[in-house]
């Protein structure tokens, strides 16, 4: 019962994620919206990194973030395997794409690409801030899988709906990513949620960067 508890509230976060970027692009636009270039990029190496381990039977070994092993690309190629069988990767793939293709719409393609390299470096040097680096992990991937960059990502969806939106509705929406990712990690130690807040705050913070960087006035002819 308590892992079914966990995978629902990890799932209905995510589709909040998604809603929260949706309401903020126009759902009515999306088929109008050019292609999204870094969703297919962040994609395409997720595939590959699914072939490769089918190719591969020690790719795991290799290329996850296990802290027991040494190497430094582990943080950055452990993102690209996937550990939870057929129906857990087809969820990350598939989630990749749809957020990382809200992202760019919103936010542009190099920011999406910020935003989610954050979240592969930023929630482990957090945990150990604020004190979490001896208890339950904030990163959910258990050394791989790309679901703990596309939360953190995915929260940067509801601050660009939030900062967007007059609207109750989509203003609840959008407040309920933080307030259910932090109630889910109070509740189940889950790291989607706290990884999620992490993602919200690093979106609120770019966002109020680019709100008051001066502009640089056009020149007279």
């Amino acid at each position: 019962m308590g892992n079914l508890l966990f995978f629902a509230t990890t799932a209905a976060l995510m589709v909040i994620m998604i809603n929260s970027g949706l309401a903020a692009v126009g759902r009515d636009t999306v088929r109008g919206r050019p292609i999204p270039w870094a969703a297919v990029g962040l994609t395409a190496l997720a595939l590959a990194g699914v072939v490769l381990q089918l190719c591969w039977s020690g790719a795991m070994a290799a290329l996850d973030h296990d802290p027991a092993k040494t190497g430094w690309w582990r943080v950055f190629t452990s993102v690209f395997m996937q550990n939870g069988g057929v129906g857990g990767a087809a969820w990350n793939i598939a989630t990749l794409t749809i957020v990382a293709a809200l992202a760019q719409w919103l936010w542009g393609g190099w920011l999406t690409g910020v935003f989610f390299l954050a979240g592969i470096l930023l929630p482990e040097h957090i945990d150990t801030l604020l004190g979490f680096g001896s208890g339950p992990s904030t990163d959910p991937r258990n050394f791989a899988g790309s679901s703990g960059a596309t939360y953190f990502l995915g929260a940067s969806l509801a601050l660009a709906l939030l900062t967007s939106t007059r609207t109750r509705k989509h203003q609840a929406l959008a407040i309920a990513v933080p307030a259910l990712g932090l109630a889910m990690w109070f509740a189940q130690d889950n790291g989607h949620g706290l990884v999620s807040a992490y993602g919200f705050v690093l979106a609120l913070l770019a966002w109020a960067a680019r709100r008051w960087m001066p502009r640089s006035e056009p020149t007279a002819a």
